[in-house]
């Protein structure tokens, strides 16, 4: 399926907001942004209304639409819910995974070992979890966890981006293998004990 106008806006924005390219309280001006991406300001209207669905954005009386603040406190909240949700979403997927579906985990794996810079290995970190979660066929499920992960990014990029260094992550490995094993119970130890380690 081709991307869209507002699929590409939105994608972009998101990702300046996630990584602090665009910091919290900055104006999204409307016109530049329809200059910017060539397009009518329709578009620009419709991906700022996906960024204050997820969060992102807020449209603020006479001031406009502008970025949302990080609560520091909201962290531990983020990290506990992924937990219990994350975990719900793989005891669905895990009897439901196959060959191509493990293939594509196995690809966002290697490619977020691979990466060589934080915004990369963002975008592959949230590939694998989205690979590793996606046969659970819970749509709602997913819309949820994919908002958590957006906001757990943000504070990732707030206090680690100067810290980052590229390296390989062990607890993906064995969550791969736990997966490809049917191993359920081993799979969530690993998972709770992977998503509780960034805190």
């Amino acid at each position: 399926m081709s991307e869209t106008a507002v699929d590409k806006i939105f994608r972009a924005l998101m990702e300046r907001i996630v990584t602090g390219d665009l910091p919290a309280g900055e104006k999204l001006r409307q016109d530049h942004i329809a200059r910017d991406y060539d397009v009518s300001h329709v578009p620009v209207r419709e991906a700022f209304l996906r960024l204050e669905a997820k969060g992102l954005a807020k449209s603020i009386p006479h001031k406009g639409m502008r970025v949302t603040a990080l609560e520091p406190t909201e962290i531990r909240e983020v990290i506990e819910m992924r937990v219990a949700l994350e975990v719900l979403a793989l005891t669905h997927a895990l009897p439901r995974h196959d060959a191509d579906t493990l293939a594509q985990v196995e690809a966002a794996r290697q490619a977020c070992d691979a990466a060589q810079d934080m915004v990369l290995w963002d975008r592959c970190n949230r590939q694998f979890h989205t690979a590793l979660l996606q046969p659970c066929e819970m749509p709602r499920l997913l819309s949820a966890i994919e908002d958590l992960h957006i906001t757990a990014a943000r504070h990732l990029f707030v206090h680690w981006r100067d810290r980052w260094t590229s390296r390989i992550d062990s607890d993906h490995d064995a969550l791969l293998e736990a997966v490809t094993a049917q191993d359920l119970p081993r799979a969530c130890d690993i998972l709770r004990r992977h998503l509780r380690r960034v805190s």
